[in-house]
């Protein structure tokens, strides 16, 4: 889900390299509470909580847009919970495979497994624990559809995305952003059992604008991916390449958005065009002012891209449950 939103086959061999523990280290404060405390924010960092944030902007629109006119609280908050177990078991083993290399980046360096705060074998087995539990709570509370959805998600984020992409293509993030559009899928699945062409246009959105979210903070990490050894775009091209590629997607993002207004009224119409041209424009100047060769500051429209995704996802919600009359019933 994007993140961080890499991977060869982690291979930290601690036999052939004894400085290297797989240990946890004990915390600072020595004292019962202090250790219980410092485990426990360990293993809540494992998953990666502040990603998570993109499961609730993406699913519980697209949950309401599913039924819209109607709320249905119960099964909102069970998907809610089945996959945010979900992402968090996806999260916990992509640290997991990627220990080795959360150590060389100053961005990861404090992440529970490279600074050994958890034993890797722990981790390894929680993260199979959540993808357990949020199997258990989806095909219980939701259905089948759904769970296997969300099954799929961690096996392709994890199997795919940080096995084999991140550590040998540029392209990384491009296909492994696919993951972080799969609460689009879930949502529709929980609420109706199957999949329309609403939450894959959706998916699209997301799957389009993960790469110039991502390659804007890489844009200001690459120096950490380099270290890395990780071939984020910024890290194998020009600034000016990398920011024409981020135009293309955001263009790609902003269109796929409109393509849900005939499912829509105009509240979603108004809030998608007005958010995507807010959008395109701070890309195009990222992009003009790269070309001139001006200082710029990529962080900036990374925020932004977070912000754009929200207001178009929230627009969605209130339109959804507002349930006015849609675009496509006046033709």
């Amino acid at each position: 889900m994007s993140g961080d939103s890499s991977a060869a086959s982690h291979s930290t061999d601690t036999a052939s390299n004894p400085q290297v523990s797989t240990n946890p280290v004990a915390p600072a404060d020595q004292s019962w509470a202090g250790r219980v405390r410092a485990t426990l924010l360990a293993y809540i960092a494992l998953t990666k909580p502040r990603v998570i944030e993109l499961l609730l902007v993406a699913t519980i629109p697209v949950m309401l847009q599913a039924d819209r006119g109607h709320v249905d609280l119960a099964v909102i908050a069970f998907t809610l919970i089945g996959g945010w177990l979900g992402a968090g078991s996806a999260n916990t083993l992509n640290m997991v495979a990627d220990a080795d290399i959360d150590k060389k980046m100053k961005r990861t360096a404090r992440r529970p497994l490279a600074r050994r705060a958890v034993a890797t074998r722990s981790a390894l087995i929680f993260g199979l624990a959540l993808w357990a539990a949020s199997f258990a709570v989806l095909y219980f509370a939701a259905n089948l559809l759904s769970a296997l959805l969300v099954s799929a998600t961690i096996l392709f984020y994890v199997g795919v995305y940080t096995l084999i992409l991140k550590r040998r293509t540029w392209q990384n993030v491009v296909w492994g952003g696919a993951a972080g559009c799969m609460p689009t899928l879930v949502g529709w699945a929980a609420v109706t059992g199957s999949i329309s062409w609403q939450p894959i246009v959706l998916f699209a959105v997301i799957f389009f604008w993960t790469p110039p979210h991502t390659w804007a903070l890489a844009m200001r990490y690459k120096e950490d991916y380099k270290a890395a050894g990780v071939p984020m775009l910024p890290v194998i091209a020009t600034e000016e390449r990398v920011t024409r590629q981020m135009l293309v997607y955001t263009w790609l993002t902003v269109i796929s958005s409109l393509l849900l207004i005939p499912a829509t009224s105009w509240i979603y119409t108004v809030i998608a065009l007005a958010a995507g041209a807010w959008f395109l424009e701070r890309v195009t100047k990222l992009y003009r002012d790269t070309k001139r060769g001006v200082e710029v500051t990529p962080l900036k429209v990374f925020l932004q891209s977070n912000e754009y995704l929200a207001i178009v996802f929230c627009g969605l919600a209130i339109d959804a449950v507002i349930g006015l009359q849609t675009i496509s019933s006046y033709f």
